[in-house]
């Protein structure tokens, strides 16, 4: 994981963070906070809505992302529109169809408080508070967002024993010539390598993704390769929360992806229709091993209220 130099982790800034994450004086009208679309009991996912609802009661353009381990993304947002999780936290609390408010609104709701003032003045040694310390406390917060405790974890540790469904879904997600997953979804930490690819959602990309970023057209329908941990429980899915269940998914990766443009090299050669009925069982049997329960528990990540 990277830390900046200039935004070591404390414990101080980490509780403002926590509390900045759960406050709504963060949005113009006073109502939505960060956790209001990334919700810890969802795994800091919307599990309601495929698109989130801003303050004017639009709903946004994109799924929200869950957040757990986003301390080791490169880039951050569907699109890699930051760079950093400092830059990040900007984002959602300016953008209209999101908290829609301005960065000089929340200091001076912030500043009027009578409990934000002495708050910075312990996480970063003075009482004026700025945008630059209200996005360094969220980013302290969300670095300490850690998922890691699942029964593939014990069992790479020797803890446990996986079941022979568990197994062979595991075996079914490393072949090449069937899931395929891990070339684009790595083993490790996260279970993604963060790159930014076009999977063939549509022939021709209603949203142009990373595009938007970088005016290249080769990245045209390309977004961000999401983690697999905690999958099962952070429905829907894809960039535009259009597939409810793991089912509809590896059925879209099996029979379903569009031949595009600019689809990714490592879905332009295999079969459509490799995996049987039992093979998608069986995967999905798999990917629930990645759930970790202890994550939405942990009370160091609720509202300290």
């Amino acid at each position: 994981m990277h830390i900046p130099e200039d935004n070591p982790l404390t414990e101080e800034g980490v509780f403002l963070g926590r509390k900045l994450f759960y406050e709504p004086l963060l949005s113009a009208n006073n109502k939505i906070s960060c956790a209001s679309c990334h919700q810890h009991q969802n795994y800091f996912k919307d599990s309601n809505f495929a698109l989130s609802t801003g303050v004017d009661g639009f709903r946004g353009e994109r799924n929200a992302m869950t957040l757990f381990n986003v301390g080791y993304e490169k880039k951050f947002f569907w699109d890699g529109g930051a760079n950093d999780l400092e830059s990040q936290a900007l984002g959602p609390i300016t953008n209209p169809l999101e908290m829609h408010e301005t960065m000089l609104n929340v200091v001076n709701k912030l500043q009027s408080n009578p409990e934000y003032p002495s708050l910075f003045k312990k996480a970063f040694g003075t009482d004026k508070i700025s945008t630059k310390f209200i996005l360094y406390a969220l980013a302290q917060f969300e670095r300490t967002l850690l998922s890691g405790n699942t029964r593939f974890d014990k069992w790479q540790r020797g803890e446990i024993t996986l079941t022979s469904k568990e197994m062979n879904g595991f075996n079914i997600f490393l072949d090449e010539q069937k899931g395929t997953c891990a070339h684009c979804h790595t083993l490790g930490n996260t279970f993604t390598d963060f790159e930014f690819r076009d999977i063939g959602l549509d022939s021709i990309p209603l949203d142009l993704g990373r595009y938007r970023i970088t005016l290249n057209p080769d990245d045209i329908g390309k977004f961000k390769t999401s983690t697999l941990r905690n999958i099962a429980m952070t429905a829907p899915y894809m960039h535009d929360g259009r597939f409810a269940t793991l089912r509809e998914c590896i059925e879209f990766y099996n029979t379903g992806f569009h031949y595009s443009k600019n689809l990714a090299p490592e879905l332009k050669n295999i079969p459509k229709g490799r995996l049987s009925d039992d093979d998608i069982d069986d995967l999905i049997v798999f990917l629930n091993t990645l759930t970790d329960t202890s994550f939405i528990h942990n009370k160091n990540f609720s509202n300290p209220k």
